[in-house]
């Protein structure tokens, strides 16, 4: 007995599979790293938010995401980021030169510090769909459908459904987020970038869909080299007289429908950059230099490849109003890409 024991003991040694491990998830698109941005926007909420951050997957089915915030509830000032381009690419007379004026480039507020908020979830992989359930107090999923670029350097994500947002955008790769080219590299990028955009205001949903950015229109500043600038001579939509230039603006005998557009790098060693413009006529109407009324303050996440490339933003638009009126917040969500 004692030997058929041993001999039972040693069988079951041998040949009992230890059970195996749980399979590693598969990342979305192959890609660890997203930036995104997304937003709840509403025609009728005055309640609409904004988020910009990133996404981080793990081998292990778990997600964790890093973002500032922007709400209706809470409007923050514009902020100053300290920096003014130099002589090389604006100009101190103003006038109807070719560059823009020299001023310190505004971002919405608090995008100069931390991110607001950091939550973890967990995640699935079915085909071209990835499913987020966020581990908050209250219920938030998301689906995102998944694809990848002609390249493979790249993925892309696009919002299906989600229980809180209503848009979304979001770009990966294999890249490190605290990877980010030089504002250099963003303008020698050599393809064409489109954007796509949903925006808020007044009540009003507006959806613009592939429009060309004009990154080739934006002048290398020769000192301050994390800023590029654009005087955009005219326009034929924006700057009119029935939207706040009633002496200078498109339609009156002055007729002045530039933009002045500031691009600018926030930070070393992550994604932030930032995009600032105003119409010229909006400053002329107040007799100042530098606006200081509701200019567009656009907060940007750079698209990096596997390779290191810059490849676009995601971005949001978080421009409240400084008469804190709701009904004239300017809100958006759009992404700017070579691969929308």
């Amino acid at each position: 007995m004692r030997v058929a024991a041993a001999v039972l003991s040693f069988l079951l040694a041998v040949f009992v599979v230890p059970s195996p491990q749980a399979a590693a998830a598969s990342l979305p698109g192959g890609k660890a790293s997203y930036v995104v941005s997304q937003g709840h926007l509403k025609a009728s909420s005055q309640e609409n938010w904004l988020r910009l951050g990133s996404y981080h997957f793990g081998t292990d089915g778990t997600v964790t995401a890093s973002f500032y915030l922007w709400w209706q509830r809470n409007p923050e000032a514009r902020q100053r980021t300290g920096a003014t381009p130099d002589a090389s690419c604006t100009t101190t007379a103003g006038g109807s030169g070719t560059r823009a004026r020299a001023c310190e480039v505004l971002t919405a507020g608090g995008f100069m510090g931390a991110p607001d908020e950091k939550r973890t979830g967990t995640y699935t992989l079915s085909g071209n769909v990835v499913s987020i359930r966020w581990e908050i107090a209250q219920t938030w999923t998301e689906q995102w459908t998944v694809q990848g670029s002609p390249d493979g350097k790249l993925a892309r994500l696009d919002l299906t459904h989600s229980t809180l947002a209503t848009h979304g955008y979001g770009y990966g790769s294999n890249a490190a987020l605290s990877t980010r080219r030089a504002m250099s590299s963003v303008k020698a990028h050599p393809g064409t970038l489109k954007q796509d955009l949903t925006s808020w205001a007044g009540g009003k949903i507006t959806n613009s869909m592939d429009q060309t950015f004009g990154l080739s229109s934006f002048r290398t500043c020769s000192t301050t080299t994390s800023c590029l600038t654009y005087l955009q001579p005219s326009s034929n939509n924006a700057c009119k007289k029935e939207s706040g230039c009633p002496t200078y603006g498109g339609g009156t005998s002055a007729n002045i429908t530039s933009i002045q557009y500031y691009l600018i790098k926030l930070a070393n060693s992550d994604r932030r950059d930032t995009l600032w413009h105003w119409c010229t006529c909006l400053a002329m109407e107040r007799d100042q230099f530098c606006y200081n009324g509701n200019s567009h303050v656009k907060p940007l996440m750079q698209i990096i490849d596997d390779g290191g490339a810059f490849r676009g933003w995601v971005g949001a638009e978080a421009s409240f109003s400084t008469s804190n009126s709701r009904a004239s917040d300017m809100l958006a969500v759009f992404r700017i890409s070579d691969f929308g």
